[in-house]
């Protein structure tokens, strides 16, 4: 059996932990590898690597930076099946969503391309007598990334690009369920021509993480997962004097109005429900029908959900797996409260047959898409972010109400709204306590060159993802006030001016 190891200074690295995880294919529950798991003093050795590289990338010019990172995006692009590929074998969502999000991390590398553009200073000249004063960015040192399962690929090419191109070297911590697509991009970027130690990866558990926390060499720690592990990061990293992004988990409600479009919006609550099995941090698990549509919409939802097939994502399936046994036991387990506390399920998933077949795979980590009607703010299913295929149905009586319920949530990652009046749309916009708003758009995650998060819990720091943000938080901002006596001249060269 395989093992999968580590990558730093440019080269596989085998630890000294002695600890070891193990991989799986979801869709039938095999063990295909085993992972290492990284001790304290593996993470150092990554980040030291990364020290050496850092004082020496940060040097390099922003032209042969975007050099790399046209390279990187051209390799990206040229092998994006084999990174879909390796993303449903060890996550187990399905081969079109996993392309999805190949091509969604394909759009931060082309923005991150023009890094220059977004490091340009500002410059004001005689600020006062022959005095000039200006600004400008310079990169952090080493960064730390610590992504999550559900987007192994998507993730860390949120942080990655920027953190390079900015001048940061860098020591990506992926989740230890699905670590494949972060090795295969750091070996894609080395190829890239990107020095030896500017980006490193470690595999491993809370030991790893805690070490990116602990360790001093570390300037910043950018971090996606679960709300309690976000707070936890965000909490230590700070004590640790260090800069920290560390975005949350959601309860993403999708509100939809009297006059919209039922058939459409029904049509987004199934793709934005069940894509990705529900393990999604912008999945709408969330439903907020204004009377008096919530029958009609109810019907609708459960007759396209009784369509999709949940199988084995490289057979043409709609929705996968989930990740791991425990996981699909834990979101069952909800199922199971929301029952008993009294929601109506309208469509049950717990005895879902794997590819629409009885002879399916039964050892896969199995869960149908699965919904609730008549939930209130009180069950479980609506309070807990449950990570999977499960939508509730919350019956309210009005736009006000509806914004009251949204807004009393403790997340505030994603939300969106279906109508066709566009006052309620601007209304709520505005009114909406939540990062990202979707009108008539279920999913709202904004192009790379906007910035991605949430508000409330589902944010901890101040600096979003990618797009501006991403800038700021992989940066310095430095302010130079500047005499200079006399002129100096540099002699006389015809040759056209060249950038190197």
């Amino acid at each position: 059996m395989d093992v999968i190891g580590h990558f730093v200074d440019g080269k596989p690295f085998s630890g000294s932990s002695g600890r070891h995880g193990d991989v799986f294919d979801p869709a039938t529950g095999r063990r295909t590898a085993r992972v290492e798991l990284a001790s304290a003093a593996d993470v150092a050795v990554a980040v030291e690597a990364a020290g050496r590289a850092a004082r020496l990338w940060r040097d390099v010019s922003l032209a042969r930076r975007t050099a790399v990172l046209f390279a990187f995006r051209e390799l990206v692009h040229a092998r994006r099946d084999q990174l879909a590929e390796v993303i449903t074998a060890e996550h187990g969502k399905v081969l079109a969503d996993a392309a999805g999000e190949v091509q969604r991390g394909l759009e931060i590398i082309e923005y991150a391309c023009g890094i220059p553009s977004a490091l340009r200073g500002g410059f004001s000249e005689n600020v006062s007598t022959e005095v000039d004063s200006y600004t400008m960015r310079q990169p952090l040192g080493v960064v730390a990334v610590i992504s999550p399962f559900n987007f192994p690929a998507m993730v860390p090419l949120w942080f990655l690009p920027i953190a390079v191109g900015c001048g940061n070297a860098v020591v990506l911590k992926p989740s230890e369920k699905d670590p494949g697509a972060a090795l295969l991009l750091a070996r894609w970027f080395a190829e890239a021509g990107l020095p030896d130690g500017v980006l490193n990866v470690v595999n491993g558990d809370a030991e790893a993480v805690d070490a990116l926390l602990e360790h001093p060499g570390v300037k910043a720690v950018s971090f996606v997962g679960s709300t309690p592990v976000a707070r936890y990061v965000h909490q230590r990293g700070a004590a640790a004097g260090k800069r920290v992004q560390a975005l949350g988990g959601a309860k993403n409600h999708m509100v939809v109005l009297p006059d919209a479009d039922l058939d459409l919006a029904a049509d987004a609550a199934v793709n934005a429900g069940f894509g990705s099995a529900g393990e999604r941090c912008m999945a709408i698990s969330v439903l907020v029908a204004v009377e008096p549509v919530a029958d009609a919409l109810v019907a609708r939802i459960a007759e396209r959900m009784r369509r999709l097939r949940t199988g084995d994502g490289r057979r043409g399936c709609d929705m996968g797996p989930l990740v791991t046994a425990a996981h699909a036991a834990r979101v069952r387990s909800y199922v199971e409260a929301g029952v008993a506390a009294g929601a109506v399920p309208v469509v049950d998933g717990r005895n879902v047959e794997p590819d629409g077949d009885p002879n399916g795979d039964p050892n896969g980590f199995w869960l149908g898409p699965t919904l609730f009607d008549h939930v209130t703010p009180d069950m479980s299913i609506y309070t807990d972010e449950i990570f999977g295929p499960v939508l509730g149905v919350v019956r309210v009586g009005s736009y006000d109400e509806a914004v009251e319920l949204v807004n009393a949530n403790p997340f505030g990652n994603g939300t969106a709204i279906f109508t066709n009046d566009g006052g309620a749309a601007r209304r709520y916009q505005h009114e909406v306590e939540v990062g990202m708003v979707g009108v008539n758009v279920p999913i709202p995650v904004p192009m790379a060159y906007y910035s991605f998060g949430g508000w409330k819990a589902s944010l901890f720091g101040d600096l979003h993802a990618h797009g501006e943000d991403g800038v700021r938080f992989f940066t310095r901002g430095k302010v130079v006030t500047s005499r200079w006596p006399d002129p100096r001249h540099g002699g006389v060269n015809l040759g056209f001016p060249t950038q190197t």
